[in-house]
């Protein structure tokens, strides 16, 4: 965090975004879990799960509080570039809510699950003839049933990449700027040190 006094403890996350991030968290591991065990029953009740999660997020992020909303994290090229260069020289301005890097990796990660979700749905639908889309089964080919699937996995795997790089972010900025960024996921409380910190 950049020099200043603190001052006071800010409300950044709400209760819903930090329900949401920490329920997604141990959805996305149970889910894992429940696949590798051929838990089919379960994994099937945890996706619905999450997806009810997630549609709820979606909504939130254009009615929530303040730092829930995407309009407050959506940054343009050149702020998010000047961002990454001053991460890399050292100094990167504080954002109370997401910053420029960050905001790119939750659009990554919502993106991801969104699509896991979907293909999730499709897959319960047209293999296991279950859920919204099991009307559909008959009209779809076996190669598109299966590419589901396929895709399902795929993403998976992506998202796989980027939870790491996310924790590494997590990492990053809580040195850089020296606040705890879990902590702050937990009780939606950061420091406010800054009169021009975004």
């Amino acid at each position: 965090m950049q020099s200043g006094q603190v001052r006071s403890m800010i409300k950044v996350w709400d209760l819903l975004v930090r329900v949401f991030h920490w329920s997604l968290v141990g959805g996305f591991v149970l889910a894992y879990w429940t696949a590798e065990n051929r838990l089919a029953a379960l994994h099937v009740l945890l996706g619905y799960a999450l997806c009810g999660l997630f549609a709820l997020r979606i909504v939130w992020g254009f009615v929530g509080s303040r730092y829930a909303r995407f309009s407050s994290f959506v940054f343009s090229p050149a702020e998010t570039w000047q961002y990454v260069r001053s991460v890399r020289e050292g100094h990167p301005r504080h954002y109370y809510g997401h910053n420029p890097a960050g905001a790119l990796m939750v659009f990554a990660l919502l993106a991801v699950a969104g699509g896991l979700f979907l293909t999730g749905m499709l897959t319960l639908g047209f293999i296991d003839f279950e859920g919204p889309f099991a009307g559909f089964a008959n009209d779809v080919s076996d190669e598109t049933s299966y590419l589901m699937h396929e895709i399902h996995e795929f993403l998976f795997d992506g998202a796989l990449v980027l939870i790491p790089l996310h924790l590494l972010g997590v990492v990053s900025g809580s040195i850089q700027h020296k606040e705890n960024l879990v902590r702050a996921m937990i009780t939606g409380k950061k420091a406010a040190v800054e009169a021009d910190a975004k």
